[in-house]
């Protein structure tokens, strides 16, 4: 087993952080995320609000991989969450579902506002593989290099985010046409991402795609060009 954890500091407030982190898919830093959706949402008796979505990946393995480790390169993620707007945290949990014996990535993200009015975020990590034959210390250490990257690229997509939050304040209607021009196009769907089940550069439940700032540039055109 593999453990990670990290914090960051974001100089927004609680909310706007959290509201980024929901509207987080899609973004071009997560090509790999082909869907995501609610399967269930609810409010507690305390006020919190409870929501589980269901979050379809597409992954890759590396060369070293025996063929036929796995049967198809893609992996249902569970996503569970807590939003406190009393005590202003999200708690967020998400494990695959599926390839548990190769690998199991269980993480945890808490998001809570300190006494300054920024936003702290805490990511944990717990990487296990169970598959045995002397590659199960391979497979977990890979994946912990894997869920590192992941990490970085999943930050820079909220970032992004939160820059059109600040620049829908003075665009009020731009955020609502960046999301329904997303998804009119289907944009969880990356034709740059490989389909193949072998790569040098990805593995477990989560490997995100590389998108350099041109890409990042051309999503932002759509929407402040008026696409």
């Amino acid at each position: 087993m593999k453990f990670f954890s990290q914090s960051f500091l974001y100089d927004d407030p609680w909310s706007i952080v959290s509201l980024a982190f929901f509207l987080r898919y899609p973004n071009p830093y997560a090509a790999h995320v082909i869907s995501c959706d609610v399967i269930d949402r609810h409010q507690t008796e305390s006020g919190s609000l409870l929501t589980t979505r269901l979050i379809l990946k597409r992954g890759a393995l590396p060369r070293w991989a025996p063929q036929g480790i796995i049967s198809r390169a893609e992996s249902w993620v569970i996503e569970e969450s807590e939003v406190d707007p009393f005590g202003k945290f999200v708690r967020c949990r998400t494990k695959n579902l599926d390839h548990v014996k190769v690998m199991q990535v269980e993480e945890t993200q808490l998001f809570e506002q300190n006494e300054d009015g920024r936003t702290m975020q805490t990511t944990e990590a717990y990487i296990t593989s169970k598959f045995g034959w002397g590659m199960t210390k391979r497979i977990e250490s890979h994946g912990l290099a894997r869920f590192k990257a992941h990490v970085q690229r999943s930050r820079q997509g909220v970032s992004l985010i939160l820059d059109l939050i600040r620049q829908a304040r003075l665009q009020p209607m731009a955020l609502s046409s960046y999301i329904t021009h997303l998804h009119s196009e289907h944009s969880f769907a990356s034709t740059d991402t490989p389909t193949s089940s072998h790569s040098s550069d990805n593995t477990g439940h989560a490997p995100e795609e590389y998108s350099s700032p041109t890409t990042e540039n051309t999503w932002l055109g759509k929407i402040w060009g008026g696409r």
